[in-house]
């Protein structure tokens, strides 16, 4: 008998552990964001770094820099917290400058789509993985009812 309660006690340690491991997950497929990114265009350069601060949250700052003048400043962070990756985006200037959250909604290889249907503009923010030093971030939703998104694609430099 106490055999078989010492194999119980060992059985449940084991899996409480396994699960302990496993619980950010999550965050652990988005390791590709990590380091800086870049979009030259003709409107501007947009830049966008990502650090990992621990095992459950990436941050990053957003620049869009046009000649010199800074034309769209955010700080992101990406938080796990249980079961929910959720991507918290504070834009200077805007909702108070308190950060809006959108909780990822799709994870499949290669990409990450985070959603917050109640949000005016972007309702959906998406980060597609095309090489390990490219990638595409994508904002989407609508605007007075319409339907528009716009892609930026980005190469690593960092």
């Amino acid at each position: 008998m106490l055999q078989k309660l010492i194999l119980l006690l060992l059985l449940s340690l084991l899996f409480s552990c396994k699960n302990d491991a496993n619980k950010n997950d999550k965050i652990k497929s988005a390791q590709w964001l990590i380091g800086k990114w870049e979009n030259k265009s003709v409107d501007g350069n947009l830049e966008e770094t990502w650090k990992k601060v621990n095992d459950s949250t990436f941050q990053a700052t957003s620049y869009f820099i046009k000649g010199e003048d800074t034309l769209h400043f955010e700080t992101i962070t990406l938080q796990q917290k249980g079961e929910n990756l959720t991507y918290n985006a504070t834009v200077k200037g805007q909702n108070n400058d308190k950060a809006v959250a959108f909780l990822l909604n799709t994870e499949i290889e290669k990409q990450l789509v985070f959603e917050n249907l109640k949000h005016d503009y972007p309702q959906k923010i998406s980060y597609t993985q095309i090489t390990k030093d490219s990638l595409v971030a994508k904002i989407a939703g609508k605007i007075d009812g319409k339907s528009t998104s716009e892609q930026f694609p980005m190469k690593k430099i960092e």
